[in-house]
C-alpha cells in the first residue's frame, strides 16, 4: 500500500496518525479528506503541510463524486471520520446518524467499485456498553448505549455487510479511551487540563467512579498501523491501552500534574445512560505484535506539558470559537 486515503484526518486521532505515518513510511502518499467541522482544525496539520507526500481535500465523506475521485488512485482507505461526542450525540443524534453510518457506506461502496486493498474502519470500545467484570472480546455482542455508540455500531455492522456480501477486505478497530496532543477541548482530558491551567474549576459526572481505559494516541496509531498492515480482512481488533482508571483518580492526577487544589472540583448531574466500565480485551491484536508504551502516568505528565507549552492552540478554540462556547454554555446549563 502506497496510497492512502484518511479521512477525518484534521482532528485529534487522525491528525496524530498521519504524523505518524508520514515519519514511519516516506514513501506512502497520505491524502486527507476532511470536512472542517468543529473539531477539524488545520492547525493539527501544520507540521505537515509541506510534506511533498501529503496532500489535503476538504470535502465530505458523503459526497460519492469526492470520495470515488479520490479512491480511484488509492490502494486504501482508514476512516477516521465521525461524529464523535457523546454529549453531543444526546443534544442531536441525527448528525451521527448521517455521518457515522450514511458517511461509511459512502466509503465502503467505493472501497467495492475501485478494488481497493484495504479499508479500515476506526471505531471505539463503547459499541460494546458497559461491564461489570472482565473484559469485552471482540466476538461479544454490542449493546452501545448512547446515540454516538450507537451510530458507530450502525456503521461496523455495514462494514461487515460489505465484507460478507461483496468480498471488500474490510477491517475494524475498536479503540479505548484516548488522550494526547491536539484533543479538541470538551473531551474530558483535555477540558480538565486547560481548566486548571485557568484555575477554572472542572466538572465531575456523578461520583467520578466511571471507568476508561486510556490509551495514548500515538499507542492508538500503532495498532491502526498494525491491522492495517497485518490484520486479516474481515477481522476486528481492540486496541487499548492497558490502563483502567476511574475517572476521580484521573482528575486526581491531572491536578497533582498543575499543582491545582481539589476544591477545584465540581460534582455535576450525570449523563443519561452512562457506562459505569469499559474494559476490552486486546490480546487478539497484541498476537501481531501490538505494544502499548510509556506508562500511563508519564504519558498524562507529557500531555500536560503539551498544553502548558500550546496555549495558543487550544485558547484559539476555547475562546474564540462560537461553536465551542454554544455547546459548552448549554452543556453547562444542563447540568446544573
Amino acid at each position: 500500500m502506497q496510497t492512502l486515503i484518511v479521512t477525518g484526518a484534521a482532528g485529534f486521532i487522525g491528525s496524530n496518525f498521519v504524523r505518524y505515518m508520514l515519519q514511519k513510511y516516506p514513501d506512502y502518499r497520505i491524502i486527507v479528506l476532511d470536512a472542517l467541522t468543529y473539531a477539524g482544525n488545520l492547525d493539527n496539520l501544520k507540521d505537515v503541510w509541506s510534506n511533498p507526500n501529503f496532500t489535503f481535500i476538504k470535502g465530505d465523506i458523503r459526497d460519492a463524486a469526492i470520495v470515488n475521485n479520490l479512491a480511484q488512485n488509492a490502494d486504501a482507505i482508514i476512516n477516521f471520520a465521525a461524529e464523535t461526542h457523546v454529549d453531543r450525540s444526546i443534544i442531536e443524534p441525527g448528525a451521527f446518524l448521517q455521518t457515522d453510518v450514511a458517511g461509511t457506506w459512502v466509503l465502503l461502496e467505493a472501497a467495492r467499485q475501485h478494488n481497493l486493498d484495504r479499508i479500515l474502519h476506526i471505531s471505539t470500545d463503547e459499541v460494546y456498553g458497559s461491564i461489570d467484570v472482565g473484559s469485552f472480546q471482540e466476538t461479544d455482542i454490542l449493546e452501545p448505549s448512547s446515540p454516538y455508540s450507537a451510530s458507530k455500531a450502525g456503521a461496523e455492522h455495514m462494514v461487515g455487510a460489505y465484507h460478507k456480501t461483496y468480498g471488500v477486505p474490510t477491517i475494524v478497530t475498536r479503540g479505548s479511551n484516548n488522550f494526547g496532543p491536539y484533543h479538541y477541548p470538551e473531551k474530558l482530558i483535555p477540558l480538565f487540563i486547560t481548566n486548571l491551567i485557568d484555575d477554572q474549576p472542572v466538572p465531575v459526572y456523578g461520583d467520578g467512579q466511571q471507568v476508561r481505559d486510556w490509551m495514548y494516541v500515538l499507542d492508538h496509531c500503532a495498532g491502526i498501523d498494525i491491522a492495517l498492515h497485518h490484520g486479516q480482512p474481515g477481522q476486528t481488533y481492540n486496541v487499548g491501552g492497558g490502563n483502567e482508571r476511574a475517572n476521580m483518580d484521573v482528575v486526581k492526577l491531572i491536578l497533582h500534574a498543575l499543582n491545582k487544589p481539589d476544591s477545584l472540583i465540581r460534582y455535576v448531574t450525570d449523563r443519561p445512560g452512562h457506562d459505569r466500565r469499559y474494559s476490552i480485551d486486546c490480546s487478539k491484536i497484541a498476537a501481531l505484535g501490538y505494544k502499548p508504551g510509556a506508562t500511563f502516568e508519564d504519558r498524562i505528565a507529557e500531555t500536560v506539558q503539551w498544553y502548558v507549552s500550546n496555549q495558543d492552540w487550544w485558547r484559539a478554540i476555547k475562546e474564540k470559537q462560537r461553536d465551542y462556547k454554544d455547546f459548552m454554555q448549554k452543556w453547562y446549563a444542563d447540568r446544573q
